[in-house]
């Protein structure tokens, strides 16, 4: 039986004024603010995190996370961002590998590796990111290259570090397109993954980590999506920025 807690993510990328992220809070917090049996965690712009975790208060059910960060504790990285840095904001989780950043900024997994251990050194909860290019799914590579995302991404962690880290199945055709995986596909993507981190680790490990879908989840895909045995949550974009839509997926993940 799957006892897995789910966990739902809005991650608000290059969106999101200081002043838009107070009001989403209070927007969300008047939909939610009493969730306890799923995990919510905000990803705000780096500028907003210290506004979003004073929005939020009291609601410690509620975490915030980050959306990328530098595997050195400090030193001279124009622009870049560190775990203690994170820490020091009260952020909880941090998003890495996100198929943007290996897409636009040419993150390789050996790079998403050295920031995964330095988040866990931190202790940072990683939502590693993987998944595959449309011309990689026909092409019939999803395994392959769903595979060694994660081996590349996870070597030399331990069993604590592993199930400390939340997956994010994203598969890059269905990021802000429009187009989502059939609940089929992404259960199958999600069932492939668990599988390997049991080739990884062992059963017991594997059982107990989170993998979230993420690819154009909105209010009214939420629920089909969730339901799928493999299935632990979300990671959402574009739906994530209302409040009220974002609430109505955390929703659907209570009910299932």
């Amino acid at each position: 039986m799957n006892m897995r807690k789910k966990i739902v993510a809005a991650n608000w990328k290059m969106n999101m004024t200081v002043g838009e992220s107070a009001e989403w809070v209070r927007d969300f917090l008047l939909e939610l603010g009493d969730i306890r049996d799923v995990d919510v965690v905000v990803v705000p712009p780096f500028t907003a995190i210290a506004k979003v975790t004073e929005s939020l208060g009291s609601a410690q059910n509620i975490k915030v996370g980050a959306q990328n960060m530098h595997w050195e504790r400090s030193g001279a990285f124009t622009g870049e961002i560190s775990a203690a840095l994170l820490r020091d904001l009260f952020v909880r989780y941090v998003v890495l590998g996100h198929s943007e950043r290996r897409q636009l900024f040419g993150e390789t997994d050996e790079i998403v590796n050295k920031k995964v251990k330095a988040a866990h050194e931190a202790t940072l909860k990683p939502i590693v990111c993987i998944g595959e290019t449309l011309e990689q799914r026909d092409g019939g590579k999803v395994e392959k290259v769903l595979s060694t995302q994660l081996r590349g991404s996870l070597v030399d962690l331990d069993a604590k570090q592993l199930q400390e880290t939340t997956i994010a199945y994203e598969p890059v055709w269905a990021i802000g397109t429009g187009r989502n995986a059939t609940p089929a596909q992404a259960q199958e993507a999600h069932a492939f993954i668990r599988q390997t981190l049991r080739e990884m680790s062992d059963e017991s490990v594997a059982e107990k980590i989170r993998i979230q879908y993420g690819g154009s989840v909105k209010p009214n895909n939420a629920r089909e999506l969730m339901s799928q045995p493999d299935i632990d949550g979300a990671l959402v974009g574009g739906a994530s920025l209302e409040a009220r839509s974002f609430a109505e997926i955390v929703k659907a993940a209570r009910e299932e």
